[in-house]
Parts: structure tokens; C-alpha cells; sequence
């Protein structure tokens, strides 16, 4: 049975290393049978920042008013994102630590799908609940420094937060997660580090041949 693969691919820099890493990924991954892969690229989508405007679409739509043209355009773009992950079994987020968070065109398709209803609600206890555990996850992340040591985890606010959002809200079952750092911080390691972090993102493209077994 083909299990469709998602990799969100949030980079547009051709040279960065998130960017090779959702390459490599991808051509590891087309490689295995029984995977059908699909990359929705935050950059190249027209997603209009989460706001007012979607808001107010809202509101019309309760009370079936016709939307305006940028109205329908949040609406359209919010609904393909979630068409995205629903159409999904493994999400996979290929993305960059850009001034300690991630791109702002990931934040907007994690506030599209950020969503009550569709990857969470709350019970009567007012306990929020998962609604994507039937789906699994891969992380692969790059920063130029290093942000695993105990004094500058806290500052890391990109993988944290795709993680805390991917796993604890929406309850994806985490396969695996690969974090390149430290390339810019030791210029004359660069290529060392980075070739090791891809060796182990084709490990991590691997596991999905589990998922298809």
C-alpha cells in the first residue's frame, strides 16, 4: 500500500543547508517502493499572513456572505495547507533556525493548520486532544551555530517549536529527527559537519520503509 509523504520544504535559499537536506531527503526517500512523495514549499505558495483578513472571512462564511478577492485567496490557501497534512501518513519539516526561529512562511502554513477542529480540539474537561496521531513525523533542521548545549538550548525557539507543535498538539508519532549545527560557528568543519548530517538524513529517509511494510 503507497504511504504519501509530505516534506515541507521551508528554504528558499538554493545554498542552504535545510535546502540540502530536503534534497537529500527527497531523493533518498523517492527511491524507496511503496512511497509517494509530495513537497509543499512554503515560499513558492501563495499564503497571505495570518490575520484580520482570514478573520473576517470567518465571519462571513458563518453568515453566507459572498468573501472579497483577498478574503477567498487566505481561505483557499489556508484549506490547501490542511488538504496537505490530511492527505498525508509521514509529515516531514525540512527548515532552517533564521534569528532563533523558523522562516516566517512556515510560521504562516503552522498557523493555517494550527487549528481547532482539525489538529486539535479541547474535551469536556477543557483538556486539549490530538486529532493527527494516525500520522507520523520527521524533523530535519539546520542552524550555523550550535544550540544544543545547556547554555543556548534556550534560546533555540525553531526546532523546539515545530516539534512542540507537530508532536504535543497535534500528536504525530515522531520517527526521527536530524539537526545539522554548528557549520558557521567552525567555518574549517563546515563540510565535515554537513556531509555527516546527510549521511544521517538518508538514514532517516530509511525509516520509511517501515512505515510501508
Amino acid at each position: 500500500m503507497t504511504k504519501n509523504v509530505l516534506v515541507i520544504k521551508a528554504n528558499n535559499r538554493p545554498d542552504g543547508v535545510s535546502t540540502k537536506m530536503y534534497e537529500t531527503f527527497v531523493a533518498e526517500a523517492n527511491q524507496i517502493e511503496g512511497v509517494q512523495v509530495t513537497t509543499f514549499d512554503v515560499f513558492e505558495e501563495n499564503m497571505p499572513y495570518f490575520g484580520q483578513t482570514l478573520f473576517n472571512a470567518f465571519g462571513k462564511l458563518q453568515h453566507n456572505e459572498e468573501l472579497n478577492e483577498a478574503e477567498a485567496a487566505t481561505i483557499a490557501a489556508r484549506q490547501k495547507s490542511m488538504d496537505a497534512i490530511k492527505a498525508a501518513d509521514v509529515v516531514v519539516w525540512a527548515f532552517p533556525l533564521w534569528n532563533l526561529t523558523i522562516p516566517a512562511a512556515l510560521q504562516t502554513f503552522i498557523d493555517y493548520t494550527y487549528a481547532s477542529g482539525f489538529s486539535f480540539k479541547y474535551n469536556e474537561e477543557g483538556q486539549l486532544v490530538s486529532l493527527l496521531t494516525d500520522k507520523k513525523t520527521i524533523i530535519l533542521s539546520a542552524r550555523g551555530g550550535y544550540y544544543s548545549t545547556p547554555e543556548t538550548a534556550p534560546l533555540e525557539m525553531a526546532h523546539t517549536y515545530i516539534k512542540n507543535v507537530a508532536c504535543g498538539v497535534y500528536g504525530m508519532e515522531l520517527l526521527d529527527e536530524v539537526v545539522i549545527e554548528g557549520h558557521n560557528a567552525e567555518p574549517q568543519r563546515a563540510e565535515e559537519i554537513i556531509a555527516e548530517g546527510l549521511e544521517k538524513v538518508k538514514k532517516s529517509a530509511q525509516l520509511l520503509k517501515a512505515v510501508t511494510a
